[in-house]
């Protein structure tokens, strides 16, 4: 008997739990050292064979204090209940996955760590939910026996159907004008690329001279946000209008009430109205208030909001063109604002979305706050083909959270090559994502039709 061969075998895979049929060894003893996982193999580089050290995870009574204090520390806080505000009413206590804005427990506890089974003596690592870097690269030696994810999306929602490649730096901006069959893309490395909708093949780029900050597409327009000044696009006509006025880069732009509105690098909004008898965009207003660039624009009925790297929020009228209210829960950056039906979403880098509600002064206060582990760039809303809202929170890890609402539990997940900066809906089903690296992606929900919350 090759007894070395023996203590090979056992120094790969751990001691047994109980005696062997001999009853002549208890592996389970304070005397043996091997009771390690190989911090190589939880990484997915370890390539010794054999290894003295275990390629498991230790059994739960090994593990069970480390696991019950990450679990405690995963729970959720004080204050539970229902709580008023306004006309509505929202339920604080998270344990309940039908409670409104509430977040179930067991769904971030489920995802925070591999679960370990055990058939028919082969051990079965189920997937982390981490792309894994290697496989990303081309070099991950590990197959279908690496413990990270080899795809770029979890769930079956959803899936992958082509991506385009062509963009050097970070895409900020995609838009799909109404009626036209180019999806046009822009980055920070200066250019605007247009892809052909039927063929993905690159139909045309434009070199803008400078960086694209955001792009906006609102009927056959198409708005490009560039350092000092906004480009536009007629796709029907031809027509090319340069808007000057802004200072620094142009981060955000929307429309609302006939008017487009730049939010700005120096804290400044500049609106625009379109005079159809002379074919141009005259400056209408300038709206002065936050201290810092302006980031993120929505409009909201008759209300416009704007968030900045200032850290706060402004309410404006867009009957008066004034701010009615500021408001100031977040500790970061505001990235994105997403208004929907009586709620408005607030997204930051703090690591938080924001869920308001008008109360019945007319005032916007914060009703539930959804806390991430990573700060959040940017959000996309929409309601599935059941008409059940889905939001899509991009953070700053390469990855966005595909989440139901109220619940904020996850439905599924994508992943970036890079911070994913743009998200944009378009027909059929048909989403686009474009992250840091220049790549842009085409997806489709595997159920027909969602429906773009575009306000």
């Amino acid at each position: 008997m090759d007894m070395d061969r023996g203590r090979r075998i056992f120094n790969r895979l751990g001691p047994s739990s109980s005696t062997d049929n001999g009853g002549s060894r208890n592996f389970n003893n304070s005397n043996n050292r091997q009771q390690k996982v190989c911090f190589h193999w939880r990484q997915g580089k370890c390539t010794r064979y054999p290894c003295s050290f275990l390629h498991s995870e230790l059994p739960t009574a090994v593990n069970g204090k480390r696991a019950a204090a990450e679990d405690n520390h995963r729970g959720g806080g004080s204050g539970g209940g229902l709580r008023r505000s306004g006309n509505y009413y929202f339920n604080n206590n998270s344990s309940s996955n039908n409670s409104t804005w509430g977040r179930p427990q067991s769904q971030s506890q489920s995802q925070s760590r591999p679960h370990v089974s055990s058939i028919s003596n082969r051990t079965v690592v189920q997937k982390i939910e981490k792309l894994c870097n290697h496989w990303v690269q081309g070099n991950c030696k590990f197959g279908d026996n690496c413990k990270y994810l080899h795809k770029w999306s979890t769930g079956d929602c959803f899936s992958l159907l082509v991506p385009l490649e062509g963009h050097e730096q970070v895409v900020t901006g995609i838009a799909l004008p109404s009626g036209s069959d180019k999806l046009y893309t822009g980055s920070q490395d200066e250019t605007v690329r247009i892809w052909d909708c039927q063929s993905g093949q690159l139909a045309g780029s434009v070199n803008l001279g400078g960086a694209v900050g955001y792009m906006l597409s609102e009927g056959p327009w198409i708005f490009v946000g560039l350092t000092n000044l906004v480009k536009a696009w007629n796709v029907q006509t031809s027509m090319e209008l340069t808007l000057n006025g802004p200072v620094g880069q142009v981060y955000s732009l929307v429309v609302g009430s006939d008017l487009l509105f730049a939010g700005t690098q120096d804290g400044t909004i500049l609106a625009w109205r379109f005079n159809v008898a002379t074919n141009t965009f005259e400056p209408a207003a300038s709206l002065k208030g936050h201290t810092l660039a302006v980031v993120t624009l929505v409009v909201g009925g008759n209300k416009m909001y704007s968030g900045s790297m200032d850290h706060s929020i402004k309410v404006w009228s867009l009957e008066t063109l004034q701010c009615v209210q500021t408001l100031s829960g977040h500790a970061d950056v505001v990235m994105s604002v997403l208004c929907w039906d009586q709620f408005l979403l607030s997204a930051s880098l703090d690591k938080t979305v924001k869920v308001w509600v008008a109360t019945e002064t007319g005032n916007l206060e914060v009703t539930y706050t959804n806390t991430e582990e990573h700060g959040i760039l940017t959000l996309c809303g929409l309601l599935d083909s059941e008409a059940k809202p889905v939001l899509m929170c991009s953070c700053n890890d390469n990855s966005i959270r595909v989440y139901d609402l109220p619940s904020f539990s996850e439905r599924a997940r994508i992943f970036g090559k890079q911070e994913v900066r743009a998200i944009h809906m378009g027909p059929g089903g048909l989403f686009f994502t474009g992250d840091g690296s220049g790549q842009v992606r085409v997806w489709k929900w595997s159920t027909d039709q969602p429906t773009a919350i575009t306000s």
